[in-house]
């Protein structure tokens, strides 16, 4: 529900509703890569249909399947498939709905380098928007998985600006062989124990971030587990992820003068 009450606030605050009142979407964790035509389409779609009518739209990370640099977009041939996306990105902005893209666990690397080659505007995690009397704070919501101590400890250490400067100084190639091996690595010793993609998120981390950022409201991805949930002061709604080329799911948050409601793509 909305909520009116102030607090302390994360590192940013997110552009909130257009003048004209159009309505902000949210989506995440599309995953996209060489290997999700289906999904990718899907996106272009979307793009050009429901969120060139919107006031903004917040990608709440995981867009990509993996991020090795932002030098991977402009210049290496096996990343040619990100040209067309790229493109509907900027020609979204261009059109007057801003675009917002927060980091993900799969694509934390991107930079400002793509942001301006998107024409998208890099968003921190976590965020807090105010729009149509609402107060939402926006996460990606890995860093809520608190139950997850061993991915946690490997997110600080990938989250540390001298590791990450030192893998993007390694050769294209590298990286694209560093990133496989790392993926495969979390696959397989999650398949070995028997777990889910992901931990859900930790409700007591949920709301306290609540109580940090004076919100009643969360919206995040990241666990593939979409829905609406109740926290203590307050309540989550949880983004889904998009797969067309192995499943059928896809969809978008939509917020306007209404409220916040899902919405499935076609």
């Amino acid at each position: 529900m909305p909520d009116s009450s102030s607090g302390a606030s994360p590192d940013a605050a997110a552009p909130g509703a257009a003048p004209d009142g159009r309505p902000l979407l949210f989506i995440s964790d599309l995953h996209l890569g060489a290997r999700t035509p289906h999904t990718t389409a899907a996106l272009l779609r979307f793009l050009c249909d429901e969120a060139s009518k919107a006031g903004g739209l917040y990608i709440l990370g995981d867009f990509f399947e993996v991020w090795i640099g932002d030098d991977a977009a402009e210049g290496d041939a096996g990343w040619a498939w990100s040209a067309e996306i790229t493109a509907a990105l900027r020609s979204l902005a261009a059109s007057g709905t801003p675009v917002h893209l927060m980091h993900g666990n799969r694509d934390f690397l991107l930079g400002a380098r793509y942001a301006r080659l998107a024409g998208a505007a890099l968003l921190r995690d976590p965020s807090v928007l105010e729009a149509f009397g609402w107060r939402i704070v926006l996460s990606h919501g890995d860093a809520l998985c608190t139950d997850d101590k061993a991915y946690q400890r490997f997110r600080a250490v990938v989250r540390m600006r001298w590791l990450q400067s030192l893998y993007l100084a390694l050769p294209l190639s590298w990286r694209q062989g560093v990133s496989a091996w790392l993926r495969g690595c979390s696959k397989g010793g999650r398949a070995a124990q028997g777990m889910m993609p992901w931990h859900d998120v930790n409700a007591h981390s949920a709301a306290a971030l609540l109580a940090q950022t004076g919100c009643a409201t969360l919206i995040h991805g990241h666990t593939h587990r979409p829905g609406r949930g109740e926290l203590a002061g307050g309540e989550r709604w949880v983004l889904t992820d998009w797969d067309l080329d192995h499943g059928e799911r896809a969809g978008y948050l939509r917020l306007d003068e209404t409220g916040l409601s899902y919405h499935a793509l076609p």
